[in-house]
């Protein structure tokens, strides 16, 4: 399995078991991350709130993260 290295700020890619074809479906923005767990802030979970989140680094739902090119 390959080593993601995810850091504050970074989007967070999910393909939820429901579909579980191997596209991201979801996304997050990674808030923390330590011993193991990746803390999240996710829109539109459950209607129209944020929501905090937190996953085991080695989640099968996580798919990869991303850093945006902010300019």
């Amino acid at each position: 399995m390959e080593v993601m290295h995810q850091k504050v700020g970074d989007i967070i890619f999910f393909d939820w078991a429901d579909s579980n074809d191997g596209k991201a479906d979801h996304v997050g923005i990674v808030e923390k991350c330590e011993n193991g767990i990746v803390y999240t802030i996710e829109g539109n979970t459950r209607g129209d709130v944020c929501k905090q989140n937190q996953y085991n680094i080695d989640s099968s739902v996580i798919l990869g993260y991303g850093t945006p090119a902010y300019q």
